[in-house]
């Protein structure tokens, strides 16, 4: 399904009145015509508003969170367990007092209760709707804040920068956070399958952000939807940092099921446990013949474990994809 960005806006029809010539029974009488009444002016166009800036501050704040969580629940935030629970209410309850409608979603996985955790924004076309989300679950070996407490951290707050800011664009938006990702994709796939077709038709969009402050940071744009992809790369080409297709997770995260679906999808990734190539350090910085992602799933993905330029700047791209694609 192509998405439907094109917005063609109204303009008021110029009004043209005529002077009409009187004449009398007999005995002609010129009238000299009404000067024409000037057209209307054109309906001023407004500009797209301008994503605001993401503070990285309050996406790590954010991660320290999900860090104490994962502390306090046997040093992870997995499916099943305490800690995952813990974290998405701690994400429900931001957007519940920044004024989105939420709702839980449940399933089995793993002889484990899921869960799902969905946030509209009040207002937009509702038969157009825009969704970004990411994997709120970590694997049971750590507390999964670069896997994937990143993403979800900048989809929190980039929602939080809707609210502050009252954004209201033409379309729908819905924020996403997806239990039981490190089992097979389980949340998002719940979803999406149940999901009536009518539903998913109304989907724009759906953007996946999985893993975006790896310490060894890559580059990488989801090669999926071209509209998406470019919105994605315009924005790293006004920065001045080039980007590179993303092939290591492809498939292997939840926007599997969207694509699968026919959702127009994109997103974009730093990078897990492939090798950095001396090229790519030439092009990003870093260190060649390294991973990525050096604690990819591992105990020591902690807060420790994060490029805080990787996270800044994702976090920032995120919002400027929101705002693009849904005015």
């Amino acid at each position: 399904m192509p998405l439907r960005r094109t917005r063609l806006r109204s303009r008021p029809a110029a009004a043209l009145l005529a002077g009409g010539l009187l004449t009398a029974l007999h005995v002609p009488v010129a009238v000299a015509a009404e000067p024409a009444a000037p057209a209307a002016a054109p309906e001023a166009r407004v500009a797209p508003e301008q994503a605001p800036d993401i503070p990285v501050a309050n996406v790590k704040a954010h991660l320290s969170q999900f860090q104490s969580i994962a502390a306090a629940n046997g040093g992870n935030r997995a499916h099943g367990r305490p800690g995952y629970r813990a974290s998405l209410d701690y994400v429900k309850g931001k957007l519940d007092a920044a004024g989105f409608t939420t709702s839980i979603q449940q399933f089995s996985a793993s002889g484990g209760t899921g869960y799902n955790l969905i946030a509209d924004w009040p207002g937009g076309d509702p038969n157009q709707v825009l969704m970004a989300g990411a994997h709120l679950d970590s694997v049971s070996s750590g507390p999964g804040i670069n896997d994937n407490g990143t993403g979800s951290a900048a989809v929190l707050e980039t929602a939080l920068a809707v609210a502050r800011s009252g954004y209201q664009p033409r379309e729908h938006l819905r924020f996403s956070w997806w239990g039981a990702e490190e089992l097979g994709l389980v949340g998002s796939r719940y979803y999406v399958s149940n999901l009536p077709s009518a539903e998913r038709a109304k989907l724009t969009g759906y953007l996946n952000f999985d893993m975006i402050g790896s310490p060894n940071p890559g580059y990488f744009v989801y090669d999926d939807d071209p509209q998406i992809e470019k919105v994605f790369k315009d924005f790293y080409a006004g920065l001045g940092v080039a980007t590179e297709i993303e092939t290591e997770g492809d498939g292997r995260s939840d926007h599997a099921a969207f694509k699968s679906a026919g959702v127009p999808v994109g997103g974009l990734f730093t990078g897990a446990s492939r090798t950095k190539s001396s090229a790519q350090a030439a092009k990003w910085g870093g260190t060649a013949g390294l991973p990525f992602d050096r604690c990819y799933h591992s105990s020591c993905d902690t807060t420790s474990n994060v490029n805080d330029t990787a996270l800044d700047r994702n976090s920032d791209a995120l919002a400027h994809a929101v705002w693009t694609l849904s005015e």
